[in-house]
């Protein structure tokens, strides 16, 4: 019984993309939404389905936009980055311009985010997907080179597409940070996006999951005393946390 309730569930998400633990609810009405949760946590422990705030999504529906190693990332500390993501989206207020990076945490973001009146930069094709499934949100999608790994884009003329764009926040998720070395990436042209990105915007929040600390891509975008804000996850160490809130850095 149980078998064949998990195999239809993963069957359904997989038809509509997504569902909400509501939805799943009606559909199996003698259930427990308990015990719907484990049922979804089995599914993503599975491989078939990612669990965002309030339901699930299906893999394959990821997969459409995203390719292959774009969703072996978003299954990897998805908890964290769920967390983070939250946090994150408690930060955007309506009539607010923002920038949004291409990775999953950023990924997360965009489905965690209310659908207010706003405007979003990114350079994330699975971002900008999804946040077209929100009415009130205009996405502006940047163009340039593809890069295939993050479903990014980036552009060596990044600088000039920003001169006559605003925005007061850029959002960004780092994929490696030492204290040394500051936060960096893997793409030399994505990592110049994100310096022009930093310095045009009032306002740097940092997404940057506990996994990602100790480790150091090749190129390094922006160091602790360019950010103004630290959004992590709960095992991120506290004596790190620390030398963060001395700079005045607002760490969540």
């Amino acid at each position: 019984m149980k078998r064949e309730r998990i195999a239809e569930i993963a069957a359904l998400i997989d038809k509509r993309g997504k569902l909400s633990l509501k939805q799943l609810s009606e559909h199996f009405p003698k259930v427990s939404q308990m015990t719907l949760r484990r049922d979804l946590f089995l599914l993503e422990e599975q491989g078939k389905v990612i669990r965002v705030r309030g339901g699930a999504m299906s893999v394959r529906d990821v997969q459409k936009t995203s390719g292959e190693p774009y969703v072996k990332k978003t299954t990897i500390h998805t908890y964290e980055k769920i967390e983070i993501a939250q946090k994150a989206a408690g930060l955007i207020d309506e009539g607010a311009s923002i920038f949004l990076d291409a990775g999953t945490t950023a990924l997360y973001l965009a489905k965690e985010m209310p659908d207010i009146a706003c405007n979003v930069f990114t350079n994330g094709v699975a971002v900008a997907t999804e946040l077209c499934t929100k009415k009130n949100v205009v996405v502006n999608l940047l163009g340039g080179q593809m890069i295939k790994e993050n479903l990014s884009t980036a552009s060596s003329f990044s600088g000039e597409h920003f001169i006559d764009t605003n925005f007061e926040i850029a959002i960004i998720s780092a994929a490696a940070f030492t204290p040394e070395n500051g936060f960096s990436c893997a793409s030399q042209l994505e990592a110049e996006l994100f310096r022009n990105v930093c310095k045009k915007a009032k306002f740097t929040y940092m997404m940057l999951d506990s996994s990602k600390i100790g480790k150091i891509k090749p190129y390094t975008f922006a160091h602790t005393e360019d950010i103004n804000v630290l959004i992590t996850d709960d095992a991120f160490p506290e004596a790190l946390k620390e030398q963060f809130k001395a700079l005045n850095i607002v760490v969540l």
